[in-house]
């Protein structure tokens, strides 16, 4: 814990010493943070915009694909609300509200909407800025039921979580991180609102950080298990009790803010980066799409039996070698792999042509891996990559035997080829998926 405070504060000089950062500079951090937050916190909670047509929406303001116009709309709101976040931390005197808070949740909800219960056997009405009226809880990996703060508690509840975080942050006696964390869990606990609860609570946590002076940071939906395994270890430590929760101290939740600390430890380093001009991508930051839709626009092509062609040939084919070179150091590990075409033919990958897909609307390939265990009998995983034909653009995506959700959703333009970053990307999710499997099977 002190180790990572210790290059907290090291990096967070480092940091104040570059300031104040280059215009260009400074355009391109926040762009960076500003599609990235609303992407994950977004995703975190179920909203199914892929990264392109997060960009594409809040760059460009255009919409592509199939997802839900509430989708698209939360987004744009989410957006609205960091906004009013980033606004509102620059009066470094003006105290926190519970009205602030309220206006938040108005903000990204849009507008009242119905939700089904728990049971999926009745609908009720999520108000939007105000208080919950009904009790909301979780079950846990166990099946206990999880409550939160009832309706009736709340309201106090909420006045004492702000007049707290007013005199704490007066009384300076936590670093910001830790001020952070625990406000976090302890709106958490509380949950207020019927819904919105953990994009608030983000969304706050950067408030409270950029008010005093640190970067904000993201909590990467690839990391959803880490960062609620970080809450449900101080759960277990402080207990069920609602109260209890909405009271924390921060010595009881020190798994959520050695979490926290981690994330804001990278958002430095990034920051620091881009202070230096050096580049913002890398590695093991989330890849991007980065152009993917920016020639999206209404002189692009249309379908054409010659251009669902071009795109089985330039884009469907290279990607099935690339996942093939990929995985083919793997295979070993099973007893058949097999590909299987569209129309349910087994092929070798040296043989694979545009003639084996038949230009309809959507064509698929499958990588069929197999392996018997003793114990666990016969095991298979299927990864299947689809290339489905528009009017207007061709969609590349796959999924899997074992979840039939679409991952590494990626829309382009007839005439316009698949490039390295897309290839990167759907190689690193599909191999994480292979990854997943082979860890179960083997376990």
């Amino acid at each position: 814990m002190q180790l990572k405070m210790n290059k907290l504060d090291k990096l967070y000089n480092e940091w104040i010493k570059l300031q104040p950062l280059k215009p260009e500079y400074q355009k391109r951090l926040d762009e960076k943070f500003m599609l990235e937050f609303n992407f994950n916190s977004n995703h975190i909670e179920g909203n199914t915009l892929t990264y392109g047509q997060t960009e594409l929406l809040l760059i460009f303001g255009k919409t592509s694909g199939d997802a839900s116009i509430r989708d698209y709309e939360e987004m744009k709101a989410h957006n609205v609300g960091l906004n009013l976040v980033k606004l509102e931390a620059k009066d470094k005197e003006r105290p926190l509200t519970e009205n602030f808070i309220r206006e938040l949740n108005r903000v990204i909800l849009v507008e009242n909407f119905m939700k089904p219960s728990h049971d999926g056997k009745s609908m009720y009405e999520i108000k939007v800025g105000e208080y919950k009226s009904l009790p909301n809880h979780v079950f846990t990996k166990t099946g206990e039921v999880f409550n939160y703060a009832s309706p009736e508690e709340t309201p106090a509840m909420m006045g004492d979580l702000v007049n707290w975080y007013n005199g704490a942050e007066k009384e300076n006696n936590l670093h910001p991180v830790e001020l952070a964390s625990l406000f976090h869990y302890r709106f958490i606990r509380i949950h207020p609102f019927q819904d919105g609860n953990g994009r608030i609570a983000r969304l706050l946590v950067n408030y409270i950080l950029l008010k005093h002076g640190y970067p904000m940071i993201i909590v990467p939906s690839k990391d959803k298990e880490k960062y609620l395994d970080s809450l449900n270890k101080s759960d277990i430590i402080i207990g069920l009790n609602p109260s209890k929760g909405a009271y924390a101290y921060i010595e009881q939740i020190e798994p959520f803010v050695d979490y926290m600390k981690g994330l804001l430890i990278f958002a430095l380093e990034i920051s620091i980066r881009a202070a230096k001009g050096e580049s913002i991508e890398d590695s093991d930051d989330w890849k991007k799409e980065l152009t993917l839709l920016k020639s999206h626009t209404k002189t692009a092509p249309f379908y054409t039996p010659d251009l669902a062609k071009q795109a089985i040939e330039e884009s469907f084919i290279p990607l099935i070698k690339r996942i093939d070179n990929e995985l083919f150091p793997f295979y070993e590990l099973f007893d058949q792999v097999q590909l299987v075409d569209s129309s349910n033919r087994s092929f070798d990958i040296k043989n694979i042509d545009s003639s084996q897909f038949n230009n309809k609307n959507k064509n698929w390939c499958s990588f069929r891996f197999a392996k018997k265990l003793v114990e666990k009998g016969s095991c298979v995983f299927h990864i299947n990559i689809f290339i489905v034909f528009k009017d207007d653009l061709f969609r590349l995506y796959f999924n899997t035997n074992d979840n039939g959700e679409e991952k590494s959703n990626y829309n382009l333009n007839y005439g316009e080829k698949i490039n390295e970053i897309i290839l990167k990307e759907f190689s690193s999710e599909i191999g994480s998926s292979l990854a997943e499997f082979v860890r179960n099977v083997f376990s």
